[in-house]
């Protein structure tokens, strides 16, 4: 079958030829984004809330000095990983782990663990981030109520946290689905790879690159569409008020200021 000419009969064409292809390398895009992009939120919450924790005067020198180490070696993680893109990334990790120790990593792992330690970095600042945004009264009442450390960050503080950083994993979800096509560069036969081998058959590169463009497109608002269900879910009612039957809990009208020219 020969090549159409006209541009909407080359869309049909490369659909009806490679479609599965295209299809498959989608499959692979959104299941490394998604298992990248969990994983790295496991790492982020684990870096995020160590790089959290206080140093009080009142600990123990071993205990200053551990936690000291502790965060500098994840400071260290978090500015590289951030401060370097991903494909250089991939190479140094799938090529250079090869020739200078030795560890030959598979196609699919060496592809979740790159994703996985990159959004890693970005969520350690984010939940950090989420973490210092809660009320310090938050941690006083825990206190309070005779709670440690580790209760008072599983029972009040992260809850509130995670609530308040889900925007920002579903970014880096979206943003996962999009820069995996960096991993091309490692032989990860995903949406990017694929578009690239149906452009250089046919030499129809605008074409096959407008199809990936709306299968991206579509990837991308179909998980936006869905992380915003999720976060509404966690909103809860859209609306509180407090009961005004009690002057104690509703105040608001019940002391009047005189203004300037009633105080003349």
């Amino acid at each position: 079958m020969s090549l159409p000419q006209d541009f909407w009969g080359r869309i049909i064409f490369i659909i009806n030829e490679y479609g599965l292809s295209l299809l498959k390398g989608a499959g692979t895009t959104l299941l490394i984004a998604l298992v990248g992009t969990l994983i790295g939120c496991v790492i982020g919450l684990i870096v995020g809330t160590i790089q959290a924790i206080p140093i009080s005067k009142k600990d123990n020198i071993f205990k200053k000095i551990f936690l000291r180490i502790l965060k500098i070696i994840m400071s260290i993680y978090v500015e590289v990983f951030r401060g370097t893109p991903m494909m250089v990334q991939a190479m140094f990790i799938y090529y250079g782990l090869a020739v200078c120790f030795g560890i030959n990593m598979s196609m699919w792992f060496a592809a979740f663990f790159i994703v996985s330690i990159n959004t890693g970095a970005y969520m350690a600042e984010t939940v950090r981030g989420g973490i210092l945004s809660v009320a310090d009264g938050q941690t006083e009442a825990a206190k309070a109520l005779g709670m440690t450390y580790t209760q008072t960050m599983l029972y009040v503080i992260l809850p509130q946290a995670l609530k308040n950083i889900m925007p920002q994993i579903g970014n880096n979800l979206i943003i996962n689905i999009k820069d995996t096509c960096v991993l091309s560069v490692i032989g990860t036969v995903e949406l990017f790879f694929a578009t690239k081998s149906v452009a250089g058959t046919y030499y129809t590169y605008f074409e096959a690159n407008a199809i990936a463009m709306v299968m991206y497109l579509c990837m991308t608002v179909s998980c936006a569409k869905l992380l915003r269900l999720i976060e509404n879910k966690l909103n809860g009612p859209e609306n509180y008020s407090l009961s005004t039957t009690d002057t104690l809990a509703f105040t608001s009208g019940l002391l009047k200021y005189p203004n300037k020219k009633e105080a003349k």
